[in-house]
């Protein structure tokens, strides 16, 4: 077998193939090194790297495998850490200026449960400046760009995740997600994003506690390898207020499901997003497609009430309670995401918190309605497709200007207030021949149903013209891509000491 065949197995196979000795963590480390290597500089996705440390730990694995010992569920799956989650003695920079230098002394919960599952840390993934935006760049490590066309972007804020997984860079990934982190960069590179129920990865860091509008989660090439991280993701700690007690083994595999039997609700817009006339079109046309899977598809209104506002202010309250100190102490050195999400929060009244509180309730109740009559909802993982890393957003559509920088998320960000379990599937192309995100919306605490329906989906689709997972050229991808590391202003130090300091807890 090729270096290019092996790394190109899914998660799910290169464990299996671990497990019977075919293959070698060894072998497979290495492999993905050598494509690393070769690739990565056309689309920026992995930054900062422990090699050393992840030749060591391949070398144990195999050494675990050759002696007969029972192997956890990631043994030996070279691995990505979104640069938002702390890891011990590996750069962690959050994509910000003030932390290009700061090596933690330790993992945290989600990142030592991956490991103590088996998984071989090799680095980090590119994000957004602290997550902030749908757009992975920042000037510390430069752009991500899309693995389908180098000079569009790879969505956010988990854009290095995804644009990792879609060049078979890693076989898994870790991402996180508030108004769509996890959804738009799988829609944006052809991969599988999933946002879990709140409190099912717990958050210990979290400066908020008791509010569930972020969520660590899987990224995955596939929806059965996006179970597999999950699992090992999953579990209570006493750290975080809205975690509990379940059992993550039970996720490890997609659930059974039956097409045929489920009713199905989809929309264009979830009657409020803004969406382009081009997705719009195409969403229509796989809606088309896909009809005869299902018991019935029946196209919904959603009221969604004043989404945007809601969700205007819970995201500003979550980043005064996050940046208070770095915007009081160093604004200058914060880019515009920040700054802007900062300023509205600290404009924002007692009378505005409590307003959107019971906004987010009463959004939630009403979306929970729609489960009395259908099993999930559909709808485009992001109403625009890819656009230049350079345009750092979105400011309007179909000739409308949009209210602000993250606007054009909307799709995603109504479903976060609602808290259902969101999976966003690859479905061949949009209207500009770039990868489409379907997002399948799951019952309330439905996760294992929503991500074996997203499985039964993803399987029929292969058989369905226009429906399967896109491909990139990866022959295209040798070429390196200067142009996106142009923007590096403060460029990280490799050779940064372990700090003891605190991490600012961004998801």
């Amino acid at each position: 077998m090729s270096k290019q065949e092996l790394v190109s197995l899914s998660a799910v196979e290169m464990r299996r193939r671990i497990g019977t000795k075919e293959i070698s963590p060894v072998e497979l480390l290495e492999a993905c090194l050598d494509h690393i290597e070769e690739v990565n500089p056309a689309v920026n996705a992995v930054t900062a790297m422990c090699v050393a440390r992840a030749r060591k730990e391949a070398k144990a694995a195999e050494t675990a495998v050759r002696r007969g010992e029972e192997l956890p569920l990631l043994h030996g799956l070279p691995t990505g850490i979104k640069d938002l989650e702390e890891t011990k003695d590996l750069l962690t920079t959050y994509g910000s200026p003030l932390y290009r230098d700061y090596v933690p002394n330790y993992d945290n919960v989600m990142v030592s449960r991956v490991r103590s599952n088996g998984a071989v840390v090799v680095g980090k993934t590119n994000v957004p400046e602290f997550g902030a935006g749908s757009n992975s760049r920042n000037p510390v490590w430069g752009a991500t760009g899309n693995p389908f066309n180098t000079t569009l972007n790879a969505g956010g804020s988990s854009g290095g995740s995804a644009a990792a997984l879609a060049t078979d860079l890693l076989p898994v990934c870790t991402g996180s997600d508030t108004g769509g982190s996890l959804r738009n960069p799988a829609a944006y590179c052809g991969i599988v994003g999933f946002r879990p129920s709140p409190g099912m990865v717990a958050v210990e860091r979290r400066s908020m506690g008791w509010t569930p509008i972020s969520v660590l989660g899987p990224m995955g090439r596939t929806v059965a390898d996006t179970c597999l991280l999950y699992a090992t993701q999953i579990g209570q700690h006493d750290q975080d207020p809205l975690s509990f007690p379940i059992d993550g083994a039970a996720f490890a595999e997609p659930w059974p499901v039956d097409l045929g039997s489920l009713r199905v609700a989809w929309t264009e817009d979830f009657s409020g997003a803004p969406v382009e006339k081009g997705i719009r079109s195409t969403m229509r046309e796989k809606m088309k497609a896909m009809k005869p899977l299902f018991r019935s598809l029946d196209k919904v209104e959603i009221d969604y009430g004043d989404a945007d506002r809601c969700f205007d202010v819970i995201r500003a309250v979550s980043f005064l309670s996050r940046y208070h100190d770095a915007y009081t102490n160093n604004r200058k050195m914060l880019g515009p995401n920040i700054v802007a999400n900062y300023e509205i929060g600290a404009k924002l009244s007692l009378a505005d918190f409590a307003w959107a509180h019971g906004e987010q309730t009463r959004i939630f109740r009403k979306f929970q309605d729609l489960y009395r009559d259908y099993d999930l909802v559909l709808g485009p993982t992001v109403g625009f497709s890819p656009f230049p890393w350079k345009q750092l957003y979105i400011d309007q559509m179909d000739g409308k200007k949009l209210r602000n920088y993250y606007h054009w998320m909307a799709s995603v960000y109504f479903v976060s207030l609602a808290t259902n379990p969101a999976v966003s599937l690859p479905c061949g192309l949009d209207h500009k021949k770039m990868p489409f995100g379907l997002q399948v919306i799951g019952r309330f605490r439905g996760d294992g149903e929503v991500l074996g329906a997203a499985h039964a989906m993803e399987q029929a689709f292969k058989n369905i013209p226009g429906l399967a997972r896109p491909m990139p050229n990866l022959a295209k991808l040798r070429k390196p891509t200067p142009a996106l590391k142009s923007i590096v202003t403060h460029p990280p130090k490799l050779n940064a000491k372990v700090s003891r300091g605190p991490a600012p807890g961004a998801l």
